[in-house]
């Protein structure tokens, strides 16, 4: 297991929560807004603190409550990447994506095996075709896709994203979440999203919240049904399935 929690609470947005995430797979938090998801991922990133009962992050080496991880040791082994970066200062999209390696850094400049983390997570992200572009100049999409590069150049066991398709076009989402299956392969990703239908078609787990508490765990198809959906979202769901696979309508 990479995460643990018992009884996981905070002063507003979650009570109660107990759950295990594995090494690897790609894990869903959905939910209507002030549910508690982006609270949940704050706690499990370290920037929400203090919390009530108890959370693990377990690596192959150690395994200690997350306000308990030096930060840099933590920071080499959990990626998180908010909803939206902005920057005042005429980086390039190299420059930003090699602030990744900032856990691993030692002095000013930046090393052999920096460089090569850097150039590799851009090949992954499809971003190296703009590496010397300010990043200020990027669509929103591309700063995402730069942003998921900086957090892959951590080299983490453990990738948290808030909201990570937001400023996609729906090629680019599509896109995105096939690229997190497939690190999913290797890593644990956890994202929050309030697409059920991206949840549902590409997550191999989906947490639902509702008012700070887990209102449904598991497999996709299990968990996404038009009950829950009913209770937790006030509207109507229909599941389609089909040789493409599954996927839902809805009427308020």
């Amino acid at each position: 297991m990479s995460f643990i929690a018992r009884n996981l609470g905070f002063a507003y947005g979650l009570q109660d929560a107990s759950f295990e995430f594995p090494r690897n797979g790609l894990i869903t938090i959905a939910g209507p807004n002030g549910a508690g998801k982006s609270t949940l991922l704050g706690i499990l990133a370290g920037l929400r603190s203090p919390y009530q009962g108890s959370c693990v992050f377990a690596d192959t080496s150690e395994n200690k409550e997350i306000r308990h991880w030096p930060r840099r040791d933590f920071a080499r082994r959990v990626a998180f990447l908010p909803q939206s970066v902005r920057m005042e200062f005429p980086f390039t999209v190299e420059e930003v994506v090699l602030m990744g390696r900032t856990p691993y850094a030692s002095g000013w400049f930046q090393t052999a095996e920096d460089r090569s983390a850097a150039h590799e997570s851009m090949i992954t992200t499809d971003t190296l075709a703009f590496r010397g572009r300010d990043f200020r100049s990027l669509s929103g999409g591309e700063a995402q896709r730069v942003i998921l590069a900086s957090a892959l150049t951590q080299r983490p066991e453990a990738l948290l994203l808030d909201e990570p398709a937001t400023h996609l076009d729906l090629r680019h989402q599509l896109s995105l979440y096939r690229l997190l299956v497939e690190l999913a392969k290797s890593l644990l990703v956890v994202a929050v999203t309030h697409d059920l239908n991206l949840a549902l078609q590409f997550s191999h787990r989906v947490m639902v919240l509702e008012d700070g508490r887990i209102a449904g765990d598991g497999a996709p198809r299990d968990v996404l049904n038009p009950a829950l959906i009913a209770r937790v979202f006030g509207v109507q769901a229909t599941v389609h399935g089909g040789l493409n696979g599954t996927w839902m309508t809805y009427e308020a």
